[in-house]
């Protein structure tokens, strides 16, 4: 990855890109500054639901009544602020580009939140049967939501579009369960898909401890009613967060914080498997009768979702032959192609502002096109960045078809090579996994789930006695993987459980003076509770030092590991606090108590019979 690249070879670049076929005005004069209120008007509403909940909603109406205009709406649980009529967002849409070019906004508060009446559910689950005609759930709140305003807001040409970030991004991508007739156009952002099997809180059965704490301590909190008082931040009272988790100690210890007034943490912590409670909330299996044009937008680092997008493209292209849905993956942070130019993220910078060019090129194309059928679109299947290289790419299908199957194996004396092993049966490495001195995931102090944990520098803990490391020679020519991942380990503890975390890693070579000078960007890394290996919903004891197969997938990686740099690998049992702690012995970890944490002697084993691998898809 170059850190300088001639302005020259960047425009060269972008012109070898698809183009287009569009005529908007992105010169400068388009980029001047823009005020809301001069050319809208705002109003505010309370829209009523079959049931006879209220929503509230504000709606941005363009002053100049010369045409119709399509609507974009956003429903949120984060608040429609600021409220008032008079009182206006300082910006409209997705990105500057819309509210100069003309549509009608509109904002709700979701059922429960802010100034909505009705109460608040964590993705709250789609009904596939109705009890009564009155029986509501998202889809039949947006529903509803469309049919108001179509007849009450005027000048509007009929037409509807959703777009939203992270949990918006969630409600825009359960539009697409039952959509109406009007919603042309729907871009989930960051949406979540399971947030037990890969999203925010849960990856793999293993708790995101940092984030689900931080999250919910605010936005679990109970209310009295509709209202626009916002939480304050809670007060850690230190800003390490390694420390604070690790004194908080077992998980019910939470409760000195939540008061055992936190609804929301109390669910999760009554559901530590994948029950009912969870996989009635999955998004993705209700996907089969979508009409909307989708376009997923992902981050390839986005700390919170960055399995929802895929998990969601995947459903819609396997379930809708016909729809017409494209995946787009940049090089970014949870929500960053919208906020921030997309340039950089911690010490790894990408070369260009990708933010700007999703933006111009992409998102606002998608929705002229089919909001007011300005533009020819030429999108392809899948519009995503390829990290290492630092290029744009575009495929007709994701994962893409030219790729070869191949295994990075594990090796004696710390090796990594696409060569099965031929060790003896016994070949095997060992580490001690303490979790009352679990391995950190960041190597400064930080409060919590910091972005840039995804392309960190991971030599801070490769010096850890309780982290094992492999890496390949180096590499003779670019090896591109485009893809997921597929871990096959072999290991044992010496406990009843465990957690395995892999990350993969790239390692940069020696260059004296070079800002990467030997950085190990982490490229992708995951945990996996053991307990769950045969079953997400029925857990399973391992059996002390035997041997055990222990697959799990990786979310997808677009990654190209330049020639003169190395693939490194590591494995560990904690990853702190970002991941809870694991006693390492077989219990409900949501009930454990300080006591029940203890040592576990880890092996992992890379014989002939036992080949602990990798399994990835390489770039023909």
């Amino acid at each position: 990855m170059k850190l300088q690249r001639s302005f020259l070879w960047r425009v060269l670049c972008a012109l070898a890109l698809p183009v287009l076929a569009m005529n908007f005005d992105f010169s400068a004069s388009a980029q001047e500054a823009f005020s809301a209120r001069e050319k809208y008007t705002k109003a505010e509403y309370q829209i009523p639901m079959r049931d006879g909940v209220k929503l509230f909603t504000s709606v941005y109406v363009p002053k100049d009544v010369s045409q119709k205009y399509p609507m974009i709406m956003q429903r949120t649980p984060y608040s429609v602020a600021p409220y008032g009529p008079e009182n206006y967002r300082p910006q409209l849409g997705p990105s500057p580009y819309f509210s100069r070019e003309g549509f009608i906004f509109v904002y709700q508060d979701v059922r429960g939140r802010n100034m909505s009446e009705g109460d608040f559910a964590w993705m709250r689950p789609y009904k596939p049967k109705k009890a009564s005609a009155t029986d509501a759930d998202e889809t039949t709140d947006t529903w509803d939501t469309i049919e108001w305003l179509l007849k009450n807001i005027p000048n509007n040409n009929g037409r509807v579009g959703m777009w939203g970030i992270s949990y918006p991004g969630h409600y825009a991508a359960q539009a697409l369960i039952d959509p109406h007739p009007a919603l042309k156009a729907v871009s989930p952002q960051a949406p979540m898909a399971d947030n037990w099997l890969g999203d925010d809180m849960h990856h793999n059965g293993a708790l995101f401890l940092t984030h689900a704490f931080n999250f919910i301590i605010n936005f679990g909190r109970p209310r009295t009613g509709p209202g626009v008082a916002q939480f304050s931040r809670f007060d850690h009272g230190t800003t390490d967060g390694y420390k604070f988790f690790l004194e908080m100690g077992a998980l019910p210890n939470a409760q000195k914080y939540m008061k055992n007034e936190n609804k929301l943490w109390n669910e999760w912590m009554e559901h530590g498997d994948y029950d009912q409670y969870w996989a009635t909330q999955n998004v993705p299996q209700h996907l089969k009768k979508v009409t909307p044009a989708v376009m997923t937008v992902g981050g390839w680092f986005d700390a919170e979702d960055v399995q929802g997008p895929l998990w969601i493209y995947r459903e819609i292209e396997k379930n809708n032959p016909k729809a017409w849905n494209v995946l787009v993956e940049g090089p970014w942070c949870h929500g960053c192609w919208a906020r921030g130019s997309g340039t950089a993220l911690g010490g790894v910078n990408f070369g260009s502002n990708t933010s700007a060019f999703y933006q111009e090129n992409i998102e606002f194309p998608f929705f002229m096109h089919f909001l007011k059928d300005k533009g020819e679109m030429k999108l392809p299947e899948a519009y995503v960045f390829e990290s290492g290289s630092n290029t744009w790419k575009t495929y007709d299908a994701w994962p893409p078809k030219n790729v070869a199957e191949k295994s990075l194996y594990l090796h004696a004396n710390g090796k990594l090579a696409f060569d099965p092993p031929k060790d003896s049966a016994a070949a095997y490495d060992e580490y001690v996994s303490d979790p009352n001195k679990p391995v950190p995931f960041l190597k400064d102090a930080a409060i919590g789930m910091r972005y840039e944990y995804m392309t960190d520098d991971q030599r801070f803990s490769a010096s850890r006695t309780d982290v094992l490391v492999y890496q390949s020679d180096v590499l003779t020519e670019d090896l591109t993987i485009a893809g997921p991942q597929l871990v096959e380990l072999f290991a044992s503890t010496s406990g009843t459980d465990s957690d395995f975390v892999v990350k993969i890693i790239d390692a940069f070579p020696a260059k004296g003076g070079d800002p990467m000078d030997s950085y190990q960007m982490l490229v992708r890394g995951e945990p996996m509770r053991a307990k769950y290996r045969k079953s997400w919903s029925k857990a399973e004891p391992l059996k002390p030092n035997e041997v055990t197969p222990i697959p799990f997938a990786m979310p997808d990686i677009n990654h190209t590991f330049q020639k003169g740099h190395r693939i490194v690998i590591h494995i560990q049992s904690t990853w702190f606090p970002l991941v809870d702690r694991n006693p390492q012995k077989f219990l409900n970890i949501y009930q454990a108590k300080n006591e029940d944490f203890q040592k576990a002697a880890q092996r992992i084993y890379h014989s002939g019979k036992f080949p602990s691998r990798v399994k990835v898809s390489v770039l023909k």
